[in-house]
């Protein structure tokens, strides 16, 4: 990832979360997903009374992209008001896994940030285990 792709990213990421709905926790939570082909969406948080059916910014980003038919990922952002960079959540690591983002860029808005790979954040991925005994 070059540096100005990663800024973007991150800028996005933090535009998105102004948009986050929230009520609940007041926990705001922005993410851009960059696909291969350069385009970028922005998702928030979006909750629910019933916080079952919450969802997290990066899963956002990613439905979006999936539904307008984008399939090729480069690099996802996630920025939220932390202390240290926004770490995802366990359903979105899985679904950024499902879905072979490879590199994950983990922010705040103190300007904290952290790049690491989904095999990093999910090293034994549901994907990688031998469910069926194959």
């Amino acid at each position: 990832m070059i540096k100005q792709d990663v800024q973007q990213l991150i800028e996005c990421a933090i535009e998105a979360r102004q948009q986050s709905y929230s009520p609940y926790s007041n926990f705001a939570v922005g993410a851009a997903l960059l696909c291969e082909d350069g385009t970028i969406y922005k998702g928030c948080n979006i909750e629910n009374a019933s916080y079952g059916l919450t969802n997290c910014a990066e899963r956002t980003a990613i439905f979006k992209a999936i539904s307008e038919g984008h399939r090729k990922f480069k690099a996802l952002a996630v920025v939220a008001d932390t202390e240290g960079p926004c770490s995802p959540c366990g359903a979105c690591r899985q679904v950024m896994k499902e879905f072979k983002i490879p590199t994950i860029i983990m922010a705040n808005l103190k300007g904290n940030m952290e790049i690491v790979s989904i095999k990093d954040l999910l090293p034994f991925s549901f994907s990688d285990c031998d469910v069926m005994g194959k």
